[in-house]
């Protein structure tokens, strides 16, 4: 059997050719580059789409930077594709989407989302809004909407507030006739408490059709047969559970009354309603001065005639 003879391993023979190694030690740089310029263009992104989300004066060095951004990006394909609304009930769509200032074609990194965000939240129905950017073509616009609490009737106007007292809008009054009414200076950043306790009191807030303020201290209670219940200051709901109980015990707000004067903590004045032609009691409450009074409030709500 012929013998096989073996190289040694460190023989000469052994090593690779100088080309080799060249290969495999630029393969060793050329690795680590590659994963530099990576992180390199992540970082970039991340900062280039960071940076559009802040505000940039116009002509400025920011705005001139997202403008060639935003050509940049369109020439490479990342335009605006679909624009999502989310939580939009009420707000005026074209309004909407003039706010938002972004159409479907414009540059996916053209236009800054703070902006975007704030133009939006200058609506009288907007609350709170978030726009974001998902990449490669997407806008999406996340809506909160102030909720319509009362109508508040104020010299010869009517517009729609929330509970906090402010203005959603003085268009298209009449499809939310069902919210209670509210007259008079003053009267949006009072009205939470009296419409709350009312809503606690269906049966009694069947029977009222206003709630005027007067003077912008206390309230005065307009009900369907035109009698007024004027409310004592700062203590509303006590003098509605005595309402209720009086009208459980009494049906006083079935009477032929002008108006129950319930101010005083000890005392109840009920001015009876005048026959035809009488003078009124001198002793009897004065009637609501007609500036306190609110004027015509069912007509201008009510569903017009078929």
């Amino acid at each position: 059997m012929p013998r096989v003879r073996h190289t040694p391993r460190n023989s000469v023979n052994d090593r690779p050719a100088g080309w080799r190694l060249l290969l495999r030690r630029q393969r060793a740089l050329v690795r680590p580059a590659i994963g530099v310029a990576l992180v390199g263009c992540v970082l970039f992104m991340g900062f280039v789409i960071a940076r559009s989300s802040v505000p940039a004066a116009p002509g400025g060095m920011m705005s001139s930077f997202r403008e060639r951004l935003g050509r940049m990006s369109a020439a490479s394909g990342m335009s605006v594709d679909e624009i999502r609304i989310e939580g939009r009930e009420n707000t005026p769509e074209p309004l909407l989407r003039a706010a938002l200032g972004v159409s479907k074609g414009d540059p996916m990194l053209g236009f800054s989302l703070e902006q975007a965000r704030a133009r939006i939240e200058t609506l009288s129905w907007i609350e709170h809004a978030t726009v974001e950017r998902r990449l490669p073509g997407t806008v999406v616009v996340f809506l909160e909407e102030r909720r319509p609490f009362a109508i508040w009737q104020n010299q010869g106007k009517y517009v729609l507030v929330d509970r906090d007292g402010q203005i959603v809008a003085d268009k298209d009054v009449a499809q939310f006739r069902h919210l209670p009414l509210i007259v008079g200076a003053g009267a949006p950043a009072a009205a939470k408490t009296l419409l709350n306790a009312l809503t606690d009191r269906p049966g009694l807030a069947a029977k009222v059709v206003a709630s005027v303020r007067v003077g912008e201290r206390r309230w005065n209670l307009r009900m369907t047969n035109g009698m007024d219940v004027m409310l004592p200051e700062g203590h509303e709901v006590a003098a509605l559970d005595r309402l209720v109980q009086l009208q459980q015990e009494h049906e006083v707000l079935d009477r032929p009354l002008l108006a129950i004067d319930m101010r005083l903590p000890d005392r109840l004045v009920f001015r009876p309603r005048p026959a035809s032609g009488d003078a009124p009691d001198s002793l009897a409450i004065p009637p609501i001065p007609p500036a306190m009074a609110p004027p015509a409030p069912i007509s201008v709500l009510a569903k017009k005639p078929t």
